[in-house]
């Protein structure tokens, strides 16, 4: 017998037969359930939110990162940042009654892996954007595949790399970059060690895409002041800090240079500086901001106290957004907050982090705050704004039209952002923050202070 049926007979004043009040049990037991489903949606956690918000409309983002390769920190903690954006606000009913879920996929920083994740979260996932891709190399096999599928309109935004591929034609038109290039970041570390009086410099880069776009950057930085690459060396991408780094170092001990500048992952950099530090080369060391300076921080402190050494001086690091301890900055303070009310429910999920099983080995402990989770947030806050714009029914089609018709826009950081305009800008932020590490933490470098680094 029906639903229907037993409440025809009800209204019609007839006794409920058993097989209709069993059926009112039922009905009223997942009533409730429904409601306790419900109360436990109010603070889904990521890791779980694929499986919740069935019936309500959702806008999926697909992002493919590295999740549990050499460089996990990386996306882990670009996804917590963007999460803790995110989750308030779906728990608060979504952007005009539409949730916002982010569809991941571990790539291990291998761009082979990056294809087969983004042609999967197109074909077959119909994600409504690709979101905060993390790396070069991988975002260079990705824009190929945006281009062979313009028609359908996807876009890649607010990728993790300041790479210029996708900011010069033929793929500037498939992708909106938040952060500034790395061009702009070398631009400003090669200034402001020229007018320091350190003016050989050398690199050591990842080679791939990534080393050899900051190797570029510095190149074009330096010719500006008449100067070339002092020397450099290289790695190959997924080194590990455990490994010997002295073959590179050696090269540095021979050139003897004012100043280096690394371009790449934090476990490689940090493992280079321990090995240059052992071997008595104290130039100032530079990196920029994709290594993940407090991910590299990490594993340098750990070395300081394991082996009684100075690891963690002359270091300065080049920063896209502002620094996690600004609190005068609104933005600043949303984001602590977040990170600290959401910490456990923004990890991603178990599966994408141990997918050969949780060790205590591969376990991840997450900081409270850094400069990539700030970013991942302000990516997410970016991305509401725009899709705030778009209305009930955002369609991919309109979604390139809405962010270059943007204007002026603030996301709290102290400074005003754009896209579009006269020269179609799909870049919102140009400056460059520069940071060294003080009492164990990476703070704001003030211009003034650079004169401390002048070589004598």
């Amino acid at each position: 017998m029906s639903q229907q049926h037993c409440q025809i007979l009800t209204r019609a004043g007839f006794s409920l037969p058993s097989k209709c009040i069993l059926l009112l049990a039922l009905l009223l037991a997942a009533a409730l359930l429904n409601d306790v489903a419900f109360a436990k949606e109010k603070t889904i956690g990521a890791a779980d939110f694929h499986r919740q918000g069935a019936g309500q409309r959702e806008i999926r983002l697909g992002m493919s990162a590295d999740f549990s390769g050499s460089a996990r920190a990386l996306s882990i903690e670009l996804y917590r940042g963007a999460m803790a954006y995110l989750l308030p606000i779906n728990n608060a009913g979504g952007v005009n009654g539409t949730r916002i879920a982010i569809t991941a996929y571990d790539d291990l920083y291998e761009p082979d892996l990056t294809i087969h994740n983004t042609l999967k979260l197109m074909d077959e996932d119909d994600v409504f954007a690709l979101f905060s891709y993390v790396g070069t190399p991988t975002m260079n096999r990705t824009l190929p595949l945006l281009r062979m599928h313009q028609a359908k309109n996807f876009l890649l935004l607010f990728p993790f790399t300041g790479a210029g591929t996708n900011r010069i034609p033929p793929y500037d038109q498939l992708s909106f970059n938040l952060r500034a290039s790395y061009d702009q970041e070398t631009m400003g570390l090669v200034d402001h060690f020229v007018a320091a009086n350190r003016t050989r410099m050398a690199v050591f880069y990842q080679a791939d895409a990534y080393g050899r776009a900051g190797w570029a950057g510095l190149r074009k930085a330096l010719v500006k002041h008449a100067l070339e690459i002092a020397g450099e060396a290289t790695y190959t991408r997924g080194s590990l800090f455990d490994q010997s780094y002295d073959r590179q170092v050696a090269i540095m001990q021979r050139l003897q240079p004012d100043a280096v500048v690394c371009v790449g992952t934090y476990p490689v950099c940090a493992g280079f500086i321990r090995d240059m530090r052992d071997r008595s080369v104290d130039c100032p060391v530079a990196t920029i901001s994709f290594v993940g300076s407090g991910a590299m921080l990490k594993l340098l402190s750990v070395a300081e106290r394991e082996f009684n050494k100075d690891y963690t001086s002359r270091l300065v690091s080049s920063q896209v957004v502002p620094s996690y301890h600004d609190n005068s900055l609104p933005a600043v303070q949303e984001y602590r907050e977040a990170m600290d009310r959401y910490r456990d429910a923004i990890m991603p999920p178990d599966s994408l982090l141990y997918p050969h099983g949780r060790t205590a080995e591969r376990e991840y402990a997450p900081p409270p705050y850094g400069f990539i989770s700030l970013e991942g947030y302000l990516n997410a806050k970016l991305l509401v704004a725009i899709l705030q714009g778009m209305g009930i029914d955002p369609r991919r089609a309109d979604l390139a039209e809405t962010v270059l018709n943007m204007g002026n826009f603030d996301l709290g950081i102290g400074q005003q952002l754009s896209f579009g305009g006269d020269t179609v800008r799909r870049q919102a932020l140009d400056q460059v923050y520069y940071t060294v590490v003080r009492d164990g933490h990476y703070v704001p470098l003030r211009d003034d202070e650079w004169e401390a680094w002048a070589k004598r």
